[in-house]
């Protein structure tokens, strides 16, 4: 018989949390407080514990070093990574996820974190420790794909919001304008995307706008498709 070498594995999580701020899409970004990449900036994350499920290590790792409630945001599975030299700390396989919200709060660093902070994802990328520029990447585009053939967009506005809330979310996640009416005709055309709250926003220039909210459906038929 061959011997065969078994390789110790740890079980890690990472987690892309995007959000539009100041029109922009803005990922946070921690400083790592300890090596490796000391003072350096990273994705927030960190080890499993032997007594829980890798979804519970996700919210826990948020709340240890941001001081978010990852109950509260819409957090999904991304995929796992686990390139061998990926963590200079040994073998580590990571299972990254994306969590998508509105406008959230400024975060609080602890834990593993000198500080926590919101960044444009652009500006940011090739900066990341690990690998987690290309965790970015992944969790960017996975956001761009699924607000063509779901109703995630949704989830980055508040509880009640304009067809150009909605709109902007649209222009900042896929990175260019779009046509109003265009884009106001497909949504409304779009059965369970939205419903009026029978109330409108009324600016200090320009005309009152109608309310909408989420209409409880996920999959959008059609789908609302990025630009060839």
């Amino acid at each position: 018989m061959t011997n065969r070498e078994h390789t110790y594995l740890r079980l890690a999580v990472d987690l892309a949390i995007l959000t539009v701020r100041e029109d922009t899409l803005q990922v946070l970004v921690i400083t790592r407080a300890h090596d490796p990449f000391r003072g350096r900036p990273a994705l927030p994350g960190g080890f499993l514990r032997g007594d829980e499920d890798i979804p519970d290590a996700a919210v826990r790792e948020l709340a240890e070093e941001t001081g978010l409630d990852g109950t509260r945001l819409h957090l999904e599975q991304l995929r796992a990574y686990g390139e061998p030299g990926r963590d200079p700390r040994g073998r580590v396989v990571s299972i990254a996820y994306l969590a998508l919200m509105p406008d959230l709060p400024l975060p609080t660093a602890g834990s593993d974190a000198s500080s926590a902070a919101w960044a444009p994802a652009g500006k940011v990328r090739g900066t990341l420790s690990f690998d987690h520029d290309r965790i970015l990447d992944d969790a960017v585009e996975r956001a761009r794909t699924r607000i063509e053939f779901t109703t995630l967009a949704t989830t980055f506005c508040g509880p009640s919001f304009t067809i150009g809330d909605l709109r902007h979310v649209y222009e900042v996640v896929w990175g260019h304008k779009l046509d109003p009416r265009n884009f106001n005709r497909k949504v409304l055309n779009t059965p369970g995307f939205v419903e009026p709250t029978g109330e409108r926003r009324i600016p200090e220039v320009g005309r009152p706008a109608a309310l909408y909210r989420a209409a409880g459906e996920q999959a959008l038929n059609p789908p609302l498709l990025r630009a060839p």
